[in-house]
């Protein structure tokens, strides 16, 4: 079982049991438990609740109460049962310290950056004046040779089904079960030979051998459209992950550019990063 697991395991088996009432002035600080004199406290609880996956945070107050609190105790009871910490896992537990404090100085960052009005000045800036955009609805029947390609087409001429070409010829398995259907799509999502034929050819009308580094293409373009504009809400979770990049990324330019850095180890063997006996000296 993996850990959460065990925690839901653990959850519920001590679910029915009622947390205790707690007076009014309890604060982060207020004991819920001891462990051999090791104090444990509800900040402890809340933060290791504040980690949880959402499907364990969902779980009723009661159930999670203990559970953690049963968990807390358990992992305190182990950790006092380690006299001497490896220098491996010393060097592990710095490495999430510092881990878990950069995603920390992090949050503020993000949190300034993505604002409604930055969302708003990006979709400005992406969508106001964008050209509309054409879509293609298009299929295609993908060969190795040049030969077979001209060969179906051939055929094509001569009034074959291109559907059926395609579940039939086609190397493109995922298309080809779906007789080469492509469904829907714009510029810049297909490779440039492609697309250009796609963007050149005549609707309803099969063009090619068209090559590209996957093989030989014949293509039928179905259908084409206006794409409108998406809106601010359709593109927010979009336009938040490129504010948010930018931002870390000058922020931690900035920071690291300001820092006073030395690489002594530039020098070293890079294979000696695979030798893990050095953790043991």
């Amino acid at each position: 079982m993996t850990k959460w697991t065990k925690f839901l395991a653990s959850c519920a088996v001590v679910g029915a049991m009622s947390a205790p009432a707690w007076a009014q002035d309890t604060s982060a600080d207020t004991v819920v438990a001891t462990v051999n004199g090791t104090e444990i406290t509800l900040g402890h609880m809340i933060a290791l609740r504040e980690s949880l996956p959402q499907q364990y945070q969902a779980l009723p107050d009661d159930v999670l109460f203990n559970g953690i609190l049963d968990q807390l105790i358990q992992q305190t009871a182990l950790e006092q049962s380690v006299t001497e910490i490896a220098k491996k896992d010393q060097l592990a537990l710095e490495n999430d310290r510092r881990g878990y404090i950069s995603g920390v100085a992090l949050q503020a960052v993000i949190a300034e950056a993505v604002t409604d009005e930055a969302l708003q000045a990006a979709y400005d800036a992406k969508f106001a004046n964008a050209e509309p955009a054409t879509e293609y609805n298009a299929a295609h029947i993908l060969v190795e040779s040049e030969e077979k390609a001209t060969e179906l087409k051939a055929q094509l001429d001569g009034g074959a089904d291109f559907a059926e070409l395609a579940r039939a010829n086609s190397t493109d398995v995922g298309s080809g079960a779906n007789g080469g259907d492509l469904g829907w799509f714009g510029t810049g999502m297909m490779v440039k030979p492609f697309e250009d034929a796609v963007v050149a050819a005549e609707t309803g009308k099969v063009v090619g051998p068209v090559q590209s580094d996957f093989g030989f293409h014949l293509i039928l373009v179905k259908e084409t459209r206006v794409a409108a504009a998406p809106t601010l809400d359709e593109t927010r979770d979009e336009l938040a992950a490129e504010i948010e990049r930018a931002a870390v990324d000058a922020h931690i330019k900035a920071l690291t550019d300001a820092a006073d850095v030395s690489r002594p180890g530039e020098g070293l063997d890079p294979t000696l990063l695979r030798d893990a006996t050095l953790l043991d000296k």
